[in-house]
């Protein structure tokens, strides 16, 4: 048999605290990823922009803002967002090749045929298009190339995906 001490409240609150800051230390918290650094600013050698559309059976999923911009570091990943709009920054101090499985990974979220962000997959559900054509590799490989155009589509059903073009001098 035990007592509730009046302490209790206190101590429980400061652990169940502990615990949740372990949770939190599950996502990036500035560790170099895929080859990717967590900077204290933006790289200006390479910066382009990429727009990327999750559908789930024709509903959009929104891909948040500050992707890449951990809330418990004080840097940014070279591949981010800003908005919660789907448009992907590189911001880069070097030239290299980054793909969307680069991004997922910063993200924190799964990308395979049965898995895209928080939305599950039925093998051979997904559809991919890159810049309104369908796509048959592996959607991780996908180049993060000048304003490219991937739609990630669960279905059924699908929809033909309708091309983004308002980039707004991105």
């Amino acid at each position: 048999m035990f007592r509730i001490l009046p302490v209790a409240g206190p101590v429980l609150a400061a652990v169940m605290l502990g615990a949740a800051c372990a949770a939190w230390a599950e996502v990036p918290t500035g560790q170099t990823i895929d080859g990717i650094r967590c900077d204290t600013s933006e790289g200006a050698v390479f910066h382009i922009h990429q727009h990327v559309t999750i559908l789930d059976r024709g509903g959009a999923i929104p891909i948040p803002s500050d992707v890449g911009r951990p809330a418990l570091a004080n840097c940014l990943y070279w591949i981010h967002t800003h908005t919660p709009d789907g448009i992907i920054h590189v911001e880069s101090p070097l030239f290299r090749t980054f793909t969307l499985g680069n991004f997922f990974d910063i993200w924190g979220q799964p990308l395979s045929p049965t898995a895209v962000g928080p939305v599950r997959v039925k093998k051979g559900a997904l559809r991919v298009y890159v810049d309104g054509n369908r796509y048959a590799g592996d959607p991780r490989k996908i180049e993060l190339t000048l304003h490219a155009d991937i739609v990630l589509e669960a279905g059924p059903p699908y929809v033909v995906p309708t091309p983004f073009t308002d980039w707004n001098g991105n």
